[in-house]
């Protein structure tokens, strides 16, 4: 069984710790671009299937876009969150490993964000969860991938750590581990009692090249890569992509 590092010590803050994530201006962009192409699968009945749904802050301005959506996640604690948010009545929501999971149905689109690609830390274990995003796939229908590019170059030799939150009360750490591509993410935070809680999480960083050779094993092909929502180039610089990827 896959271990669960999003249990309850970490739902029960995971909406407050990084608020700018469920910003509009962040949220919006990706549920439009999500909507339009499950719309495109189906225009009449539009459905989506979300890969790690966690407390909804996709799924939800998704649903609230006419799109049907169903999710998967490991996090009982997680799920929980969701399912006691306006709306979440309208969103199906299972208890399960995104790399092997069945819905037992198909949908228009099937869709992983914020870099949970990387909660898998064995190869084997992506090239699954491509696999289990095709056979969840109608024919023409997309399995979207948003995950950030691994910052190695700013590695200098003899170095590991790459901080990406330093601010008071918050500070997180990427520990890389670049012989066998894996990444630990370290977090600390302060409470309201001024004490100090920490959590680290393993990841398996993975390149866009390494995704298209997976969704070519699982049948798919490319269609687009973007360096965000709004559909910028992605160049050498982006941080992160999204890439789509259409089954046939």
């Amino acid at each position: 069984m896959r271990t669960d590092y999003f249990g309850e010590d970490v739902a029960a803050t995971y909406d407050e710790d990084d608020t700018g994530m469920f910003a509009p201006a962040v949220v919006d962009p990706a549920a439009d671009f999500l909507a339009a192409l499950a719309r495109e699968a189906d225009p009449e009945q539009p459905s989506a299937l979300e890969f790690a749904i966690g407390t909804g802050r996709i799924a939800l301005p998704l649903s609230r876009r006419g799109v049907e959506v169903h999710g998967i996640d490991l996090s009982a604690a997680m799920l929980a969150r969701l399912n006691a948010k306006p709306g979440a009545g309208k969103i199906t929501a299972t208890t399960g490993d995104f790399a092997t999971a069945s819905i037992g149905r198909t949908f228009g689109l099937v869709y992983l964000v914020y870099n949970t690609i990387g909660n898998l830390t064995l190869q084997d274990d992506q090239v699954d969860a491509f696999r289990n995003a095709a056979a969840h796939l109608n024919p023409g229908g997309h399995f979207v991938i948003e995950v950030g590019v691994p910052d190695l170059r700013k590695l200098p030799p003899g170095q590991r750590v790459v901080p990406f939150t330093v601010r008071p009360g918050r500070l997180g750490f990427d520990e890389y581990d670049v012989v066998n591509q894996g990444l630990v993410s370290h977090h600390h935070w302060r409470d309201g009692d001024g004490g100090w809680h920490a959590a680290s999480m393993p990841f398996r960083y993975v390149w866009p090249a390494e995704l298209d050779l997976m969704a070519r094993l699982a049948g798919l092909t490319r269609r687009e890569r973007w360096a965000d929502w709004d559909r910028a180039d992605f160049t050498a610089d982006s941080g992160k992509h999204v890439s789509v990827w259409r089954k046939p």
